[in-house]
C-alpha cells in the first residue's frame, strides 16, 4: 500500500503510509484481543484457581460471568475514550487503551489463587477484568476510525477488514500460546503443572506484546480527517450531547445497535467462544482437540474478514452483513447438533436410544443457577438435576404429584434421589454423592460416555460445521468497521460508533457463554442455550433489512 491522499478538499497531506497505519493499528488491536481472549480460553482453569470455594457448576458459571464482566465495562470505556478521541485526537486515545489492557493482563498472571489469598484473589481478578473491559471499549473505535480515515473511498472495507481480522489474530495467538505452554509445561513438569501454574505463562507473555504495541503506535501521526476538522474549527466540545442528545444522531446509534451489533455480539461470540464451552462442558471433548479445531477455524477466519470487507466495497455493506447474520440464524441449531454427532457420537446415540428424564414435584425444584455459590441444591429434585447438569446430559422434566421424592430415569432404569435438606453438611454431602454415583453408573450403563472417544470423532465433519459458523461471523464482522465509520459524522464518530459497538459485543456477545450455559443448566437441554443468540440475531436480520441504510462510498468529511 502506498501513501494515500486525503479525502476531501482542503485536507492536510497524509504523512503516514496506509501500510504503516494498517499494520500499527491492527497489531495493537491484535495484542489487545490476545489479552482479552486468553482469559476466555482458560475459563475452566480460572474457575478452579479463583473460585475453588464454590461447587463445580457454580464456579464454572462464576468464571463465565467474570469473562462477561470485562465486556460489561466496555461501553463505559467507549464513552470515556470516545470523548477523548473526538476532542483531543484518535492516536492518544488508543495509545492509552493498549497500555491499560497489557498492564491488567500481566497483572492476572501474577495474582494469588483462592487457596493462597481467599476472597482477595477473586476480588483482584474482578478488578483486572474491569480494567481490561474498560480499555478494550476504547480500542476498537479508535483503530477502526484511524484506518478508515486514512483509506481511499473505494477501499475502506478492505482496509478496515485488517482491523477486523486482528480479532482472529488475537484469538489465534492466544490459542497457540496456550497450546504451546500446555505442551511444554506438561512434558517438563507433568500434566497437572499447567493447571497449577503453567496457565500464568500466556498472561505474562503480554508484557512483550505490550512493549511492541506501544512502540508501533508511537510512530503514528494523527488521523488526517481529525486534523482537518480541528484546523477548520469544526470539532465538538460536547460529543455526548451531540451523539445522544440530538435525535438525528441518536437514531443512527440505535439503528446501529439493533440492526448490526445485536447480531454481531450474538454471532461472533457463539461461533468462537460458546462453541468452546459447548464442546468442553457438554460434549466432553479434550481441551487439546478443542484448541486444535479452533486454531484451524480462526486461521481461516483471518483471511475471510478481509475478503468480506473487500466484497462490501464491491457490493455494499448491507447485503454482505445480512448474508452473514441470516446464515448463522439458519445454522444455530443444526450446527450444534452436528458438533455433537461428529465429536461425541456416543452421546448423540445415547440421547436417542436411552432418553433421560427427571420425575419430580415442580415445587421441589430450583433453577440450577448459582453464580455466587450460596444455594445448597439439597432437595431431591435439585440433587437429581445438578447431577445431570454437571454430567452435561440433557433430560426431560416430568411433573410428579406434590410431595413425591424425585427420580432420575435413564431409559428403563429408575434411580431414586434423596432429600438432604436440614441435614448436617457432611451427611448431606454423603447423601448427594451416593445419588450421583448411582446416576452416573446408570448413565454409563445406558451408553452415556464420560468423555468423547477420539477414535470415533469425525474431525473433518466438526471442522465443516465450525467453518459454516466462521463464514457467517466473518461475513457479518468484516464490513462492520467501514459501515459504522461511514454512518457517523467526523466530529462525533469515535463516541457515537463506539457505544453501540461495545454494547453489542460487550453486553450481548460477552454474556453469550455465561447466559447460554446458565439456561442449559436451568432447563436441562444442552441445546436450549442457543435461543439467547438466536433471538438477538433474528432481531438484527429484520432490523437490518428494514432500517439500515447502505453506506458504501459515503464521504467521511462531514
Amino acid at each position: 500500500m502506498a501513501d494515500v491522499s486525503a479525502e476531501g478538499a482542503g485536507a492536510p497531506a497524509k504523512t503516514t503510509s496506509l501500510t504503516t497505519v494498517v499494520a500499527a493499528s491492527s497489531a495493537g488491536t491484535t495484542f489487545e484481543w490476545y489479552d482479552f481472549f486468553v482469559f476466555g480460553s482458560l475459563t475452566q482453569i480460572i474457575s478452579k484457581t479463583f473460585f475453588s470455594g464454590l461447587p463445580e457448576t457454580a464456579g464454572y458459571i462464576a468464571a463465565l460471568a467474570l469473562f462477561g464482566t470485562g465486556f460489561l465495562f466496555r461501553p463505559i470505556g467507549a464513552l470515556v475514550f470516545g470523548r477523548i478521541g473526538d476532542r483531543l485526537g484518535r492516536k492518544g486515545a488508543f495509545l492509552v487503551t493498549v497500555a491499560l489492557m497489557g498492564g491488567a493482563t500481566v497483572g492476572i498472571g501474577l495474582l494469588p489463587s483462592y487457596a493462597t489469598a481467599g476472597l482477595m484473589a477473586p476480588a483482584l481478578l474482578v478488578l483486572m477484568r474491569i480494567i481490561q473491559g474498560f480499555a478494550l471499549g476504547g480500542e476498537y473505535g479508535g483503530a477502526a476510525i484511524y484506518v478508515a480515515e486514512h483509506a481511499a473511498v473505494n477501499a475502506r472495507g478492505r482496509s478496515t477488514g485488517w482491523v477486523q481480522t486482528s480479532a482472529a489474530f488475537g484469538l489465534l495467538a492466544a490459542l497457540l500460546v496456550i497450546l504451546a505452554s500446555r505442551i511444554v509445561v506438561g512434558r517438563a513438569f507433568g500434566p497437572a503443572a499447567f493447571d497449577a501454574w503453567g496457565w500464568r505463562i500466556p498472561f505474562l507473555v503480554s508484557a512483550a506484546l505490550l512493549a511492541i504495541s506501544i512502540f508501533m503506535r508511537l510512530k503514528l501521526s494523527e488521523s488526517p480527517e481529525f486534523a482537518r476538522m480541528k484546523e477548520s474549527g469544526e470539532g465538538t466540545d460536547a460529543p455526548f450531547r451531540e451523539s445522544f442528545g440530538q435525535w438525528q444522531n441518536l437514531k443512527i446509534v440505535l439503528i446501529a445497535l439493533v440492526a448490526i451489533m445485536s447480531a454481531q455480539g450474538a454471532v461472533w461470540y457463539t461461533a468462537f467462544f460458546y462453541t468452546q464451552t459447548f464442546m468442553e462442558k457438554f460434549l466432553k471433548v479434550a481441551p487439546e482437540t478443542i484448541n486444535t479445531l479452533m486454531i484451524c477455524a480462526t486461521a481461516v477466519s483471518a483471511v475471510l474478514y478481509v475478503v468480506f470487507g473487500w466484497l462490501s466495497d464491491k457490493f455494499g455493506r448491507k447485503p454482505v452483513m445480512l448474508f452473514g447474520m441470516t446464515l448463522m440464524l439458519v445454522a444455530y441449531f443444526p450446527g450444534f447438533h452436528g458438533l455433537a454427532k461428529t465429536l461425541n457420537p456416543a452421546l448423540a446415540e445415547a440421547e436417542a436410544r436411552t432418553p433421560v428424564s427427571v420425575v419430580a414435584d415442580p415445587a421441589d425444584c430450583s433453577l440450577q443457577f448459582d453464580p455466587v455459590g450460596k444455594a445448597s441444591f439439597t432437595s431431591s429434585c435439585d440433587i437429581a438435576k445438578s447431577t445431570l447438569a454437571n454430567a452435561g446430559v440433557s433430560y426431560r422434566n416430568v411433573a410428579a404429584p406434590p410431595g413425591t421424592t424425585a427420580q432420575v430415569r435413564v431409559g428403563l432404569v429408575t434411580i431414586p434421589s434423596a432429600d438432604a435438606r436440614g441435614l448436617p453438611k457432611d451427611v448431606a454431602k454423603a447423601l448427594k454423592t451416593s445419588v450421583e454415583t448411582k446416576v452416573k453408573a446408570a448413565l454409563a450403563h445406558g451408553g452415556y460416555p464420560a468423555k468423547a472417544d477420539p477414535t470415533r470423532m469425525n474431525l473433518p465433519g466438526a471442522f465443516a460445521v465450525l467453518l459454516v459458523f466462521v463464514i457467517a461471523a466473518t461475513a457479518l464482522y468484516g464490513p462492520i468497521a467501514a459501515c459504522l465509520v461511514e454512518l457517523f459524522p467526523t466530529r462525533i464518530r469515535y463516541t457515537a460508533m463506539s457505544l453501540p459497538y461495545n454494547i453489542g459485543t460487550g453486553w450481548i456477545g460477552g454474556f453469550v457463554p455465561f447466559t447460554a450455559f446458565a439456561i442449559v443448566a436451568a432447563v436441562g437441554n444442552i441445546y436450549s442455550g442457543l435461543w439467547y443468540p438466536f433471538a438477538f440475531t433474528a432481531l438484527s436480520v429484520v432490523s437490518c433489512l428494514l432500517l439500515l441504510p447502505e453506506t458504501k462510498e459515503r464521504p467521511l468529511d462531514r
